[in-house]
C-alpha cells in the first residue's frame, strides 16, 4: 500500500511539470529540467482522486525551491483538508497519515496546514495546528504567529490577541497590519491610534494602503481632527494622496460644516492630476444642499456633468431627498422619471422617498403609474420598506391595506413584513387586532424573533397600554420566547413610563441574571427614569454599575445627566459633567451646548470661577459652535441666553465681570451673540 501511494505521488508530480524548450544559446549543463507551473499544479490538485495524495503533492510542491502556491491552490485544498480532518479527527492524526505515505514532518508542514485552515475560515483548527507545531518543538516564525494573531481577533479573543501580539519578539510590518486591520474592523479607533504610534516609533514605513485603512476607520468613527492630523503626517512622510484619501479629507471638512475649504480641496484634487471621483462630488454637493447653498450645489453638479461624470443612484437619492424636504415635489418626480435615461434602477430607498413625496403632495394614487412607467419589479424587500414609509408618513391604515394587497399578489410575508403589519395596526389604533395577529404569528411560528415581540410591546406602550405590554412581555419570558436586549429595554421603558420604578429596576437586574447584558441604550433609559423619580442614590449606583460593566456613556447619557442636574439646580455639577464629556473624547451635540449655555446663564459667578478655563477650552476645541449647525430657533435661544447672561447678576465688579467679558470675546460664543 505504501509503495502504491508513493507511485501515485510520483505519477502526480510527473503530470504537474512542463518540459521547456532548451535555450538556443550556450551549452546545456543538464539533459533536462523540471519546472512547476501554478496552472499544472492546480490542475493536478483538482483532479487527484485521493485527498491524502493531493495534500502530499501540495506539500511536496511547497518544498521545491523558488515555487510558491497561489491563492487558488490554497482554495482548492480547503475542502480537501476539511474532509481529511473530519475523517481522521484531529490535525495530529492527519500529520501521522501524511508520514505514512512518505511526507516528512517539518515545521513547514504545520505552517502550510495553518495557511489552508486559515484560508477556509477553520479558525479552531488553525490554533490546533499551531499547538501541534509548538508541541513538536518547532519554533514558529513570525508568519505563523501573524496567522494566529489574526485568528484570535477573528474569534473575538481580543485580550488574548493583544497578549500574543506583545509576546511576538520580532514583529514585522504584516504583524502590525494584521492588528490595525482587525481593530479597524472592530471600529476601535483608539486602539488603532495606539498601535499606529508604536509602529511609527519602531520606524516602520507605512504604505498608502495602511494610511487609507486607518483614515476610513477614523472617518467612520467621526474623528475629524484625527483624520486631518493623519493626512498631514502622510504628506510629511512623502506619500502621494490617492483619490480615496482626497475623498476622505473632503468628507472630513464637510463633517466640520466647513464647506468652502471642502470645495477648495475638490479643486486642488483636480489640479493635482488626481482623478476626482463621483464620491467626492457627491459628498460636497450633499453638504452644500444641507447648508442651504443651493445655487453653488447645482453649479457644482453642472460642472461635474460637463466634466464627463454621470449621475449615480446615490446622488440621485440625495437630490430626490433634497427636493422632498424643499417641497419641490414636481422636480423630484421629474428626476425619478429620468432615472431610466441614465440606466439607473431605483432601489428601496428611492421608492421610499418617492412614496414620502407622493404622500406629502397628496398624489399617492400616482405611485402605481410611476412604477409601471419605469417597468420596476417590486420585491418583498421593497414592499416592506414601503409599508414602513406609509406608517412614518401617518398612513398606517393604508399600510394595512398595502399588506393585504401584497398577500393577494402572492408575496410570502417574512418577519419584517409582520413587524410592519404590527406597527401599522398599533399606530392606527387597532390594538386588539395587533394582539390577535401577534398570537397567530406565535402560534404558527412565522419567522418569530425578538423583534416581533419588541414591536408589539413598543406599540402597546405608545398606545398608552403599558400594563398590557408588560403582561405580554412576562408571558414571553415564561414561554422562553426569544428576547434580546432591545426587548428588555423596551419593556423597562414601559415600566418607567407607567411609574413602576421598582418593577423596572427588578427587570433590569433580572435581564443580567438571564445573561442578557444591558447596552448603552438600556442604561440611558434607566438613567432617565431614575432621574425623573429623583432617585439620586440609585443614579450613582447605576453609573458605577455601568462603568464596572464596561459600557461606555454616549452623548445621550451625558445630556440626560446635564439636563436633570440643571433642573435640580445642581449647575456646577452639570457643567463639570460637560467638561468630563469633552475629556472622554465624545463630541458634544447641539443639545449639549444649548443645555450648557442655559446652565451658564442660571449660574452665579462664584460657581463658574473654577470651571471657566476648562469650559472655554472645551468650546475652543470643537467646531459644533459654528452658526450653520444650529437652526434659527436654536440661534435665537442661544442669543437670548447670552443676553440674559450679560444682563444678569454676573455683571458685577471683580473677576465675575472679566469672566463674562471673556465669554463674549471668545470667538465661538461671540459669533453666536452677535448673530
Amino acid at each position: 500500500m505504501l509503495a502504491r501511494g508513493r507511485r501515485l505521488l510520483h505519477a502526480a508530480s510527473c503530470r504537474a511539470v512542463e518540459w521547456p524548450s532548451p535555450p538556443k544559446v550556450g551549452p546545456l549543463k543538464t539533459s533536462s529540467w523540471l519546472v512547476l507551473t501554478p496552472r499544472a499544479v492546480e490542475s493536478t490538485l483538482s483532479s487527484c482522486p485521493s485527498d491524502v495524495i493531493a495534500l502530499s503533492f501540495f506539500l511536496w510542491c511547497a518544498r521545491q525551491p523558488e515555487y510558491f502556491h497561489g491563492p487558488r491552490a490554497f482554495s482548492l485544498m480547503v475542502p480537501v483538508m476539511d474532509r481529511l480532518t473530519e475523517r481522521f479527527g484531529s490535525v495530529a492524526a492527519v500529520v501521522r497519515e501524511l508520514e505514512s505515505v512518505g511526507c516528512p514532518r517539518k515545521a513547514q508542514t504545520f505552517l502550510m496546514l495553518m495557511r489552508i485552515y486559515w484560508r477556509g475560515g477553520m479558525f479552531r483548527l488553525v490554533l490546533e495546528a499551531f499547538d501541534e507545531m509548538v508541541g513538536h518543538n518547532y519554533a514558529p516564525n513570525t508568519f505563523a504567529r501573524n496567522i494566529v494573531l489574526d485568528v484570535l481577533f477573528k474569534i473575538g479573543s481580543i485580550r488574548r490577541a493583544f497578549v500574543f501580539f506583545t509576546n511576538t519578539q520580532c514583529p514585522n510590518f504584516l504583524t502590525f497590519n494584521v492588528v490595525i486591520s482587525n481593530l479597524c474592523r472592530l471600529k476601535d479607533w483608539l486602539g488603532v491610534r495606539a498601535v499606529l504610534r508604536v509602529m511609527v516609533e519602531k520606524r516602520f514605513s507605512l504604505d498608502v494602503g495602511t494610511f487609507s485603512m486607518v483614515l476610513v476607520c477614523l472617518q467612520n468613527a467621526g474623528r475629524v481632527m484625527e483624520v486631518m492630523q493623519l493626512v498631514g503626517f502622510m504628506i510629511v512622510s512623502g506619500k502621494q494622496l490617492t483619490t480615496s484619501v482626497w475623498t476622505i479629507l473632503i468628507d472630513a471638512f464637510c463633517r466640520l460644516d466647513r464647506v468652502e475649504p471642502a470645495c477648495e480641496l475638490l479643486e486642488k484634487m483636480v489640479e493635482s492630476g488626481c482623478s476626482s471621483s463621483i464620491v467626492a462630488y457627491t459628498t460636497v454637493i450633499k453638504r452644500l444642499l444641507e447648508s442651504r447653498m443651493t445655487g453653488r450645489a447645482f453649479y457644482l453638479l453642472d460642472f461635474m456633468l460637463s466634466s464627463g461624470y454621470k449621475l449615480d443612484l446615490v446622488l440621485c437619492n440625495i437630490l430626490i431627498d433634497f427636493f422632498c424636504k424643499s417641497k419641490r415635489y414636481d422636480d423630484a418626480i421629474d428626476l425619478f422619471l429620468g432615472l431610466q435615461k441614465w440606466n439607473l434602477k431605483p432601489d428601496s430607498y428611492t421608492l421610499s422617498s418617492m412614496m414620502t413625496i407622493l404622500c406629502a403632495s397628496g398624489k399617492i394614487e400616482l405611485f402605481p403609474k410611476l412604477i409601471a412607467e419605469l417597468d420596476i419589479t417590486i420585491d418583498l424587500v421593497t414592499c416592506n420598506s414601503l409599508m414602513n414609509v406609509l406608517c412614518k408618513c401617518g398612513f398606517p391604515s393604508v399600510a394595512v391595506e398595502f399588506y393585504d394587497d401584497m398577500v393577494d399578489r402572492g408575496f410570502l410575508p417574512d418577519k419584517f413584513t409582520f413587524s410592519g403589519l404590527l406597527n401599522a395596526l398599533c399606530k392606527s389604533g387597532r390594538i386588539d387586532d395587533a394582539v390577535r395577529v401577534y398570537h397567530v404569528i406565535i402560534k404558527n411560528g412565522y419567522f418569530v424573533d425578538a423583534h416581533i415581540h419588541t414591536v408589539l410591546i413598543d406599540g402597546l406602550i405608545k398606545g398608552r397600554k403599558p400594563h398590557k405590554a408588560i403582561g405580554l412581555f412576562r408571558r414571553a419570558l415564561s414561554e422562553n420566547y426569544c428576547l434580546d436586549v432591545v426587548s428588555y429595554t423596551t419593556a423597562i421603558n414601559g415600566l418607567l413610563k407607567g411609574g413602576m420604578f421598582k418593577e423596572a429596576c427588578a427587570l433590569f437586574n433580572e435581564m443580567k441574571q438571564f445573561g442578557c447584558a444591558p447596552n448603552t441604550c438600556t442604561y440611558n433609559v434607566m438613567l432617565r427614569g431614575l432621574f425623573k423619580a429623583r432617585k439620586i442614590g440609585a443614579v450613582r449606583k447605576l453609573l458605577v454599575d455601568m462603568a464596572e460593566s464596561g459600557v461606555k456613556r454616549d452623548c445621550i447619557s451625558f445630556n440626560t445627566m446635564i439636563s436633570y442636574l440643571l433642573k435640580f439646580h445642581h449647575i456646577h455639577t452639570a457643567l463639570h459633567i460637560f467638561t468630563e464629556m469633552c475629556d472622554s473624547g465624545l463630541q458634544p451635540s447641539r443639545i449639549s451646548y444649548l443645555l450648557v449655555f442655559n446652565g451658564i446663564c442660571c449660574a452665579h459667578a462664584e460657581e463658574l470661577e473654577d470651571l471657566y478655563p476648562k469650559l472655554r477650552c472645551c468650546l475652543e476645541e470643537t467646531v459644533l459652535m459654528d452658526m450653520d449647525s444650529f437652526d434659527l430657533p436654536d440661534k435665537l435661544f442661544l442669543c437670548s441666553r447670552i443676553l440674559a447672561m450679560l444682563g444678569s447678576s454676573l455683571m458685577m465688579e471683580g473677576p465675575s465681570e472679566k469672566l463674562v467679558t471673556a465669554f463674549v470675546e471668545d470667538d465661538h460664543v461671540g459669533n453666536v451673540a452677535l448673530a
